[in-house]
């Protein structure tokens, strides 16, 4: 099993026929993702990688029948108008891959996310990834193989490197989940946590935090009490060496008062039952030892 979507999931894709949308719905399709319709105005009715392209999303649903995800591609300054025709459209599952969309446009979108049933992961993220099965963005399709540890992060690029250690212990992983690190975000780690925990199929899950904010210790607290410690919580805070009012790479991640540094973080993880990583090469080797498991004994 896995969260959020699966190989029988139908996937749609909004700026299919742009450069990136292009060549990640590929890699996406040769992976195996079932995705069943593309959307790029003014293109509607023609085929691209093989995939029917409609003019709006609508009109993809009718040809389709029901949409499970959509995957947006398209530039900043369309991005919320993308996301609330997918809201019309009542997609149930919305991830935003598109970076640099004003702060401004994705409070908009929070507003209006908040009268749909609709879960949006993003904006700026890598997306999801479920190992053998689906590819809805940008995460490297073969970077570890199926397992039962889920991981959700903040980070794209430390995300790959997390997949690839576990994957080098002899792991595997049920889900990655890249939730973007942005001021503004659709999905935060507790709602991903909390699907992490209904899933039989994950075991333990690795969460991967950044300077800033407040969302990795209010993850914690909920693990710790809401979720009861039912499974082995693991978690790292990139940004170690960030002063203090400098944003390192993602919008989000900022650091203006002790309590939002790495350091105050990580001791918050601690404190509330997380298994703390303090390197980032001990990813793999951490969950593997605190699982009690040997790379024979896994599959």
């Amino acid at each position: 099993m896995a969260i959020l979507a699966n190989k029988n999931s139908k996937i749609v894709v909004q700026g299919i026929t742009g450069k990136t949308g292009s060549f990640h719905a590929d890699l996406s399709l040769k992976l195996g993702t079932n995705i069943v319709a593309g959307v790029s105005p003014g293109k509607g009715g023609q085929r691209h990688l093989g995939v029917p392209v409609f003019d709006t999303l609508e009109a993809a649903k009718a040809a389709t029948g029901p949409l499970d995800a959509t995957v947006i591609f398209v530039p900043a300054p369309l991005a919320l108008e993308a996301i609330a025709e997918a809201l019309d459209a009542k997609i149930p599952l919305i991830i935003v891959i598109t970076e640099g969309i004003p702060v401004r446009d994705m409070v908009s979108a929070k507003k209006l996310l908040a009268g749909h049933e609709s879960r949006m992961i993003g904006p700026n993220c890598p997306g999801l990834l479920v190992p053998g099965e689906c590819r809805l963005g940008i995460i490297p399709g073969k970077i570890t193989p199926p397992g039962s540890i889920g991981i959700v992060s903040r980070s794209g690029t430390l995300t790959y490197e997390a997949a690839r250690q576990i994957a080098q212990a002899g792991l595997g992983v049920s889900t990655v989940v890249g939730i973007g690190g942005d001021p503004v975000i659709g999905t935060d780690f507790c709602q991903i946590l909390d699907l992490f925990h209904q899933d039989p199929a994950t075991q333990a899950v690795l969460m991967i935090g950044e300077i800033g904010g407040s969302m990795e210790q209010d993850a914690a607290a909920h693990w710790s009490g809401e979720l009861g410690r039912a499974k082995p919580l693991f978690g790292l805070i990139a940004g170690k060496t960030a002063p203090k009012g400098k944003r390192m790479g993602h919008a989000g991640a900022i650091m203006e008062a002790e309590s939002d540094s790495a350091a105050s973080k990580a001791q918050v993880l601690k404190n509330r039952g997380v298994v703390t990583i303090d390197e980032l090469t001990q990813i793999g080797q951490t969950v593997l030892e605190r699982l009690g498991k040997t790379p024979a004994a896994v599959g």
